[in-house]
């Protein structure tokens, strides 16, 4: 009974040694195995707060502004600054979902607001200012109209 328990412990152990040692009939040594280190852990989200991320946006839109706006009217011109925009945007409602010093009905306007810059984002590119329906109003226009709902709302964290 001894010697059986002892067959399956040497059976185990030889399985598990083989299987750490990393042999397993394969002639591709270790190139043919991963790293260990090559799947890269996921990286946390900032945690921003919402008085940084309030002033963050609203220092966005006032540069964008500084910087002339969307100068060209032609399609494309203007798809990297509505997509900065929205990544400030973003930063801000969630900084605006984790705030507990309001309830998230205080936030609706807000939120409304980031859903029109979104909807404008989830077209792809950049449509241009002459286009019938253009994105560009929804984005921009919604990022002028958002700055101006946080200077009506204030609330820092």
């Amino acid at each position: 009974m001894g010697r059986h328990r002892m067959g399956k412990a040497a059976v185990l152990l030889a399985v598990t040694v083989a299987g750490v040692s990393g042999c397993g009939g394969s002639d591709g040594g270790d190139e043919a195995k991963p790293a260990a280190t090559s799947v890269a852990p996921v990286a946390k989200a900032k945690r921003v707060p919402l008085g940084t991320a309030t002033n963050r946006f609203r220092a966005m839109v006032d540069q964008f502004d500084l910087d002339g706006g969307c100068v060209f009217q032609e399609p494309g011109m203007c798809w990297d600054q509505m997509k900065a925009l929205m990544e400030s945007a973003r930063t801000l409602r969630t900084a605006m979902g984790r705030a507990e010093v309001r309830a998230p009905e205080f936030w609706s306007g807000a939120y409304v607001l980031i859903d029109r810059m979104e909807k404008g984002i989830a077209v792809g590119k950049d449509q241009g200012a002459t286009a019938v329906g253009t994105n560009r109003d929804l984005v921009v226009d919604s990022a002028y109209d958002l700055s101006s709902w946080l200077e009506d709302h204030p609330v820092y964290q």
